[in-house]
């Protein structure tokens, strides 16, 4: 609960506040340009950019940092316009252990942008900068909400509402990913679906899954059938509402990890789970194959 109590408790004034420690890495192997020091201008104004706003107002020692990354790979670049997919993925720590479990990733295929070089970035609430600014700041609160359920259900809701403000003000600048015409996996859909109460199991799921891994260094077999209850729920909502994005994004965060859980240690009956899984995430069936019945 450290992270949990630091973000609610910790009193705010500090300079330079920040909450995120964020790997940049900008891919230009797709453009064809002479002049790459734009390309490295814009790597390090993003990392800056993310890594020192003060999303929340309170302060967080390093190692409270939320460890997360975005990888942007250009497709196209002329006249300050910038074409590229942004990959966003973010960690937490799991309970006395060394272990980092991925919470978020998502690969962004929307990601249109202009940027002039030595441009001031800067995050308003109030009002809209640029797409590359929206796009940043959306995923920013993204990871904060993301990681905040992870510790107790719904306490993300405070940065998925920033999150919300920042995709409506973003509809006036024309880009794609902010409208409800976009398609469901849009970022329009990836916070609706987040404040909806119709996904509200995923996300009480999700941080029962993440109770099960805190308390793997105490009682293995306990942790083991916590996170298999966790999953046998979403199964049921997959059931009602098949394909949901939310539950995608959870599963190709989590695949590799749920095989690696229940190979090893102190065996339970799983058969139900597997057959679950294989319904639910039909892409992974092949990982659900290696699962120790």
């Amino acid at each position: 609960m450290i992270r949990f109590v630091l973000f609610l408790f910790l009193g705010c004034g500090f300079i330079q506040a920040q909450q995120l420690n964020c790997t940049v890495t900008l891919n230009t192997q797709k453009v064809n340009n002479a002049n790459q020091q734009v390309f490295k201008t814009l790597e390090t104004a993003i990392g800056e950019f993310v890594n020192k706003t003060d999303w929340t107002g309170q302060m967080l020692p390093q190692k409270e940092r939320i460890n997360c990354s975005m990888y942007i790979t250009l497709s196209s670049y002329g006249s300050d316009q910038f074409v590229a997919n942004i990959q966003v993925q973010s960690s937490r720590n799991i309970y006395n252990s060394t272990y980092s479990s991925p919470v978020l990733n998502i690969n962004d295929k929307d990601f249109t942008f202009t940027y002039t070089e030595f441009e001031n970035l800067t995050y308003i609430p109030t009002s809209y900068g640029s797409n590359l600014i929206s796009v940043l700041s959306f995923y920013s609160y993204i990871i904060l909400g993301m990681d905040a359920d992870t510790f107790l259900p719904f306490v993300g809701d405070r940065y998925f509402k920033e999150a919300q403000n920042i995709a409506n003000l973003a509809q006036q600048g024309g880009y794609k990913g902010w409208n409800q015409a976009d398609g469901t996996m849009s970022r329009y859909f990836l916070i609706y679906d987040l404040l909806s109460p119709t996904y509200a199991d995923i996300r009480q799921s999700s941080q029962q899954y993440y109770s099960g891994l805190d308390i793997m260094s105490q009682d293995l077999k306990k942790a083991k059938e916590t996170i298999k209850g966790s999953l046998l729920n979403l199964a049921k909502l997959n059931e009602t509402k098949p394909n949901s994005y939310l539950l995608r994004v959870f599963m190709d965060s989590k695949s590799d990890e749920i095989v690696s859980v229940f190979t090893g240690g102190p065996s339970i009956a799983i058969n139900d789970l597997v057959e679950s899984l294989n319904r639910t995430s039909p892409s992974n069936s092949n990982k659900w194959q290696s699962l120790k019945y």
